[in-house]
């Protein structure tokens, strides 16, 4: 998992991105990195035949996001922007060679339909690094939730989630979820499952001694077991890809059940080398 010392953040000036920008922040102290704020304007700022955009009032929303970022984590180093375009672009510009990239879970101009819309789902598909959509308690003191399915793209998400558990303090509970595979006999299956879990906890253990770690090996449905297990959790981590029965075409159902219906804050890790 690369190393950064950047965390970007998506502003609006509305009570979602509030929260992201306080997650954010948090982020940034965890890490020792500097916050950098992005406030997205839909339209060109000056273009033939528009009149120029006032950018005062959205220059004065991005210090207010600031200053609450420095009272939510004192010492940090906030920097802001404000640029015309379109969302994901300049979010995804802004964040290369960042650790970070966090959004609220809904919003106002730019930002409309975070969620209910494609937005989330397409800066996950897009960005060069970890977005976080910031919904759900943000206060809950469980531990991080791992869905973890094995494959090869999903390693960066257990990095990540060990790193993110770490810098927390909290625990880890890694999760996979497994449905019987044809004629095989269920103990045959869920004992498959039971090696894979250990094998992905076990890939980190000796880098991140300090994480607590609990494996559980669910027969069940993969967007209901992790929405289930986010109910108790402080964030869930998933890959933005995933393999056999449990993360399939995450930014499909899996994604949309997690963006729409998570109890707490969500990071969809991708595989850098594939961004695009």
């Amino acid at each position: 998992m690369r190393v950064s010392s950047l965390v970007v953040v998506g502003v609006d000036g509305s009570r979602w991105s509030d929260a992201a920008v306080v997650q954010a922040a948090r982020e940034a102290a965890w890490r020792r990195a500097r916050l950098h704020l992005v406030h997205v304007v839909p339209r060109p700022v000056s273009a033939v035949g528009v009149p120029s955009l006032d950018l005062a009032p959205l220059r004065r929303l991005t210090r207010q996001a600031a200053a609450l970022a420095q009272e939510a984590a004192p010492g940090i180093e906030v920097s802001e922007t404000v640029e015309a375009g379109a969302t994901v672009p300049v979010l995804a510009r802004e964040a290369r060679g960042a650790g970070l990239v966090v959004t609220g879970s809904r919003g106002m101009g730019g930002f409309t339909g975070m969620l209910l819309g494609s937005t989330a789902e397409s800066l996950s598909a897009h960005s060069e690094c970890p977005v976080m959509v910031v919904r759900g308690d943000t206060e809950h003191a469980g531990p991080v939730v791992l869905g973890a399915d094995g494959s090869r793209s999903g390693e960066w998400a257990v990095e990540f989630a060990f790193a993110e558990a770490a810098l927390r303090g909290a625990g880890l509970v890694a999760v996979h979820a497994w449905s019987p595979e044809g004629k095989a006999p269920e103990r045959r299956d869920e004992e498959a499952a039971e090696r894979l879990l250990t094998r992905v906890v076990a890939s980190r253990r000796e880098r991140y001694p300090e994480v607590a770690v609990t494996r559980e090996v669910v027969r069940g449905e993969p967007r209901q077991t992790l929405i289930g297990a986010s109910a108790a959790a402080q964030l869930v981590v998933v890959g933005a890809r995933g393999g056999g029965g449990f993360l399939r075409q995450l930014l499909g159902s899996v994604s949309k059940a997690l963006l729409h219906h998570a109890h707490c804050p969500v990071a969809v890790v991708r595989n850098p080398r594939a961004s695009g």
